[in-house]
């Protein structure tokens, strides 16, 4: 069932594939308690008005928004969330729609937006005492092409998923 799970995310994701818009993507996988990163190589692929895809380890590992609707696929396992459900994906999913658009990123209190260099360094750092997956998103994008340039998702102790995009 986790293969045909995993084939199928694979296939949702190849047939949005657009030449024009597929980019090359280097993941790295940091974990504190490791001396060495997890790095592999994969694809990001954007539909507008809101579907986005980065696809690593021939499909293994997995992100995708598709409207407000989250899935993650890390080593096999499958996360879903909303964020209409979930408040720490609703203003990074705000964020993304914006970049995908080419619209200005919006602001809000969870979030800071630092530009340098060309850059806008936008920082969302979820708030509550809930448990959260992620403790923040770190998103770098182009300022004049609002083109989507790094994403990073830290973890506790440490740990991040950072999404180089090229």
């Amino acid at each position: 069932m986790k293969r045909l799970i995993l084939v199928l995310s694979l296939i949702i994701c190849q047939l949005s594939w657009s030449p024009a818009e597929a980019q090359n993507v280097t993941r790295t996988r940091h974990q504190a308690a490791l001396t060495t990163d997890a790095v592999s190589t994969g694809t990001l692929t954007i539909r507008k008005p809101d579907y986005i895809c980065i696809s690593t380890d021939e499909g293994r590992n997995q992100l995708q928004m598709d409207g407000t609707k989250f899935t993650m696929i890390m080593d096999g396992k499958k996360h879903v969330t909303d964020s209409k459900r979930n408040t720490q994906f609703a203003t990074f999913q705000k964020v993304l729609n914006a970049v995908i658009n080419g619209q200005p990123i919006p602001t809000g209190e969870d979030m800071t937006i630092v530009t340098k260099n060309g850059q806008q360094t936008v920082t969302i750092t979820p708030t509550g005492k809930k448990r959260k997956m992620f403790t923040s998103f770190v998103l770098v994008v182009d300022s004049k092409t609002f083109a989507l340039r790094q994403l990073r998702m830290n973890e506790r102790a440490g740990n991040y998923v950072n999404y180089d995009i090229k």
